[in-house]
């Protein structure tokens, strides 16, 4: 991504005169208020009405029965929620890819390197008898690496036989990546039709009924690329998954013992499209639904600068400046709403508006004859939208002042409550992510900025702003120094620890732009010749990529991008309707977009649940008891566990859980030492 997309704050003549949508008015001036006076006081700030988070729908089942080894019914009864990914080596492709799709989830896993380590029963077994693994999840069926040209399995036959040997007695599934058809090391069933490797041009696989993937469209077209791709037909009894025309390249089987086995007959990468689609459903099948982690989807669209002005570069390169109107504003409610009846997965979609309230007439009243029509119109769509503190003027914050950095998030803040906005205080977006850390030593200079990570953060604005309340500060993906070391997790800052960072995706639809030329001007300018769809496509890629590996972070575009350059059209429309379009192609489960605060307490749990895995959970097969000891305070996500409705009195506690498609996703609070024992709901 190119992280010099970045808002301004310029001056910018007064607007014309417009009617709103779908109510005709007239606006004029309000007396007294010029377009950049604020209309707040400088005294102690009108905090807003925080919006509440919303009310817990579910909880997970917790049993005060801890789960031990005196009610063990045997060998094979207990495993821990902790995968096996088995590779040939560090080099080997399907290495990155299943840690890809078990990074996303959050869940523990253990990698083994076929060709340097051993495999036998004490690395498969605690010296309790618990089961180390709940999968198994090979990089390719036969584990096969070239040697003096020729082919040569990382295991011997006594490591075959080991492996087998666990999976038949704890009742544990095995899933194969990139797997020829034959009978050697064992018979999957798939007999040989052809092979080949594909290229940029993809092979749309089908999916052929199973439940495994039942998060996806019936039809939906898995699109193989930059593979190598065996095509087979059954020659035994199994259960197809999915087809490349009439050729089989997805099977579950069972062999002979009664073990399961579930293989895919081509090569994926970590970035793949069909790893994205295919790689949670093969985990959640080889786990029988039960493990640590979760897998949900996510969109959420920052909209930057909300009654600011930014510079605008035209298509022959003029420059200008470009501040949104106020009709302008009732098109976006609009287009918002057609999204989501176009989109019933996203129904939920709202943008998040960072504003800059410096030129925002915070007295106005819907339906005033102003000259200020942008405000006036914000006034009438207040709650169409979600609002965050963006600082009053948009000053670049990395040397500001405690007290220039103070006043700029309070007054922010005054002013959106005189004005009816509904602000969380405890979020703050910083003016093109200044004072966190990445900056030009020479504010002057053209050149790209510095990333001297959070440490180089301004101590002050910081200061300021955790003593007004923010808890949560966004930040940015492109640099290094804002990204976190897990996924969707946060960074507690290093130079106040009670202040959260959560990063955002930056896109390449420029802040400068405002019309399509614009656009593929600016973009072709650094990228090579494209035209405007192309572009568009191209970047809702990218971003729909995000989306398909569950990221939460939520994206940022900028108000010049929501100018109508047509009727009932606008770059950021475009972009995000391709977005919504790609995603529905593809998925049956809803889309989730929350308010940022939820987003942030999400992070921060992910966060959490990322310390917690160095400890196991364990798994009782037989009573289906979860059992976990955590060694600090914190939370746990987990999947498959049974849930119930909340009561009144499970709002205030920490445990939460949601049904997300034909999934229960559980959070349950944890402390130090004291184990929580669930009970596991397992899938066929």
């Amino acid at each position: 991504m190119n992280p010099r997309r970045l808002g301004r704050n310029l001056p910018i003549p007064l607007l014309i005169i417009v009617a709103l949508g779908l109510v005709a008015v007239t606006l004029s001036s309000p007396s007294g208020l010029g377009p950049t006076t604020s209309t707040a006081t400088t005294a102690d700030p009108v905090l807003p009405e925080q919006p509440p988070l919303p009310r817990k729908q579910r909880v997970p089942v917790l049993t005060k029965t801890v789960d031990t080894a005196s009610i063990d019914s045997g060998p094979g009864t207990r495993v821990a929620l902790r995968q096996l990914v088995v590779a040939t080596d560090a080099e080997d492709f399907g290495l990155a890819a299943w840690k890809s799709v078990l990074d996303g989830i959050g869940t523990p896993y253990d990698v083994l390197l076929a060709r340097t380590e051993r495999l036998d029963a004490g690395r498969l077994v605690r010296p309790d008898g618990v089961g180390r693994y709940n999968a198994i999840l090979l990089t390719n069926n036969a584990l096969l690496y070239a040697n003096n040209g020729s082919y040569h399995s990382a295991f011997d036959a006594p490591q075959w036989k080991a492996l087998w040997d666990y999976e038949r007695e704890f009742q544990v599934r095995q899933v194969a990546l990139n797997t020829f058809p034959g009978q050697t090391p064992e018979d999957y069933c798939l007999r040989p039709v052809r092979e080949g490797a594909v290229g940029t041009k993809p092979e749309m696989a089908s999916i052929t009924g199973n439940r495994m993937f039942d998060y996806l469209k019936d039809d939906a077209r898995i699109p193989i690329t930059q593979s190598y791709l065996y095509r087979a037909r059954l020659g035994c009894t199994a259960e197809p998954l999915l087809k490349v025309g009439d050729d089989i390249v997805g099977v579950i089987s069972k062999a002979p013992d009664g073990r399961e086995r579930a293989a895919v007959t081509f090569s994926l990468g970590p970035d793949a499209v069909s790893t994205k689609l295919l790689g949670p459903g093969l985990v959640r099948w080889a786990t029988k639904g039960v493990f640590v982690g979760e897998q949900r989807y996510w969109f959420g669209v920052d909209v930057d600068d909300w009654f600011s002005s930014t510079l605008r570069m035209r298509a022959d390169g003029t420059q200008d400046v470009y501040r949104l109107t106020g009709t302008e504003a009732a098109e976006v409610a609009n287009q918002q709403k057609k999204a989501r009846q176009n989109h019933p997965l996203a129904k939920d979609f709202t943008l998040n508006l960072p504003y800059n309230a410096s030129k925002f007439h915070a007295r106005a009243r819907c339906g005033d004859d102003t000259a200020e029509t942008l405000s006036s119109y914000t006034k009438c769509l207040a709650d169409e939208f979600r609002w965050i503190n963006h600082t009053s003027t948009h000053p670049q914050m990395n040397d500001t002042s405690y007290e220039r950095s103070h006043t700029e998030i309070r007054r922010n803040l005054n002013d959106a409550a005189i004005g009816g906005l509904k602000v969380p205080h405890n979020i703050l977006k910083t003016p093109e992510y200044s004072g966190l850390g990445v900056y030009n030593p020479d504010p002057l200079s053209p050149d790209p900025p510095t990333d001297y990570g959070l440490g180089g953060s301004n101590k002050e604005m910081l200061r300021a702003a955790s003593d007004l309340g923010v808890r949560y500060v966004q930040g940015n993906m492109s640099f290094a120094g804002h990204r976190p070391s897990c996924s969707n997790c946060g960074i507690y800052h290093p130079l106040q620890p009670n202040v959260f960072v959560v990063p955002d995706w930056p896109t390449n639809i420029a802040f400068e732009a405002v019309t399509p030329e614009e656009q593929t001007a600016l973009y072709n300018a650094e990228y090579g010749e494209h035209t405007y769809d192309a572009i568009v496509k191209g970047e809702a890629e990218v971003a729909l990529g995000h989306v398909m590996s569950g990221s939460a972070y939520v994206h940022t575009l900028h108000q010049g991008n929501l100018h109508q350059y047509a009727t009932g059209k606008s770059l950021a429309f475009d972009w995000i309707d391709a977005v919504l379009a790609g995603y529905s192609s593809y998925y049956r489960v809803p889309l989730k977009n929350t308010d940022w605060t939820t987003l942030a307490n999400y992070v921060e749990n992910r966060t959490a649940h990322f310390a917690q895995l160095t400890q196991d959970a364990i798994w009782n097969r037989v009573t289906n008891a979860v059992t976990y000891t955590p060694k600090n305070h914190g939370s746990l996500f987990i999947t498959g566990i049974e849930t119930r409705e909340a009561t009144e009195g499970d709002q205030k506690g920490p445990d939460e859980a949601e049904i997300y498609g034909s999934d229960a996703i559980s959070r349950v609070g944890v402390t130090a030492g004291q184990a929580v024992t669930l009970t596991a709901s397992p899938r066929p």
